[in-house]
């Protein structure tokens, strides 16, 4: 892998880890339509690293306040619903962590093609029309509970099956069970922080011992999954309090049949 396949694939990660569109339906297509080689799991850990750092910096006045909240409960000192969240968002998590372990195996061995992730980015492109058509949009991040948050993070587990989309299928759960587009979002966002930052030291740990990394390549990969993806959530925070979800509905629809129509 070339610097300029690097800078293309770290965009790509980037712009699309956080939208609604399943940046594995992405990273696949420089691969079946120029014959690019597999980016290797360095790149990965590089790319997610940067994601993961785009959105803590983004909320983080938010993760300050889950943080702080988190410690006082344990402390036994007044939490708030900062404190609540930051419990929920260690339930939501547990799904995919446990699903990640016990399936990883099967899934890098049977669901990684190119034909399920057209069938998946168009199954979740109809659960998201239906989530923005009957949800009833109505809660804040406030009137989450646990049984909510644990069919949100349920949801978050299907996104192990490559073209769901992590934010997604998070997104229309979050929809599902009622809450505003913004909170939708919002929460989806936050949710990524614990399961890229997990998945990023599972990888990482799988990459002890290896040689040959190409650190240039790394290190600019990074910077470019960072910035875009600190730009994707600012303009998609904006985006969905004007035009709402179904243009990304409509591009899930078109990017699916034409993944289908390629292969």
């Amino acid at each position: 892998m070339d610097i300029l396949q690097a800078l293309i694939l770290a965009l790509i990660q980037g712009i699309t880890e956080f939208l609604p569109i399943s940046s594995s339906a992405h990273l696949i297509l420089p691969k079946e339509v120029w014959g690019w080689n597999d980016q290797g799991l360095a790149f990965d850990v590089a790319v997610h690293v940067g994601s993961l750092v785009a959105v803590i910096i983004y909320f983080r006045q938010d993760v300050a306040n889950i943080t702080r909240g988190g410690i006082n409960s344990l402390l036994g000192k007044p939490y708030g619903s900062d404190g609540k969240l930051a419990w929920l968002l260690l339930l939501a998590t547990i799904p995919a962590a446990l699903s990640g372990l016990v399936f990883e195996d099967f899934i890098e061995t049977n669901l990684r093609s190119s034909q399920v992730i057209a069938y998946t980015t168009l199954i979740g492109a109809v659960l998201l029309v239906f989530a923005d058509r009957f949800g009833v949009k109505a809660k804040d991040l406030i009137s989450l509970n646990w049984k909510l948050v644990l069919f949100i993070g349920l949801a978050q587990a299907l996104a192990l099956i490559p073209g769901t989309s992590r934010s997604g299928i998070t997104i229309t759960a979050a929809l599902i069970v009622g809450l505003t587009p913004t909170a939708a979002a919002r929460f989806s966002f936050l949710l990524s922080i614990p399961i890229i930052a997990l998945g990023g030291i599972w990888q990482g740990l799988q990459l002890i011992g290896t040689a040959n990394t190409p650190w240039l390549e790394i290190i600019l990969a990074t910077l470019v999954s960072g910035i875009s993806a600190y730009l994707c959530i600012h303009y998609f925070l904006k985006l969905i309090q004007s035009i709402g979800l179904i243009p990304f509905v409509i591009y899930r629809f078109a990017l699916g049949i034409a993944l289908l129509a390629f292969l």
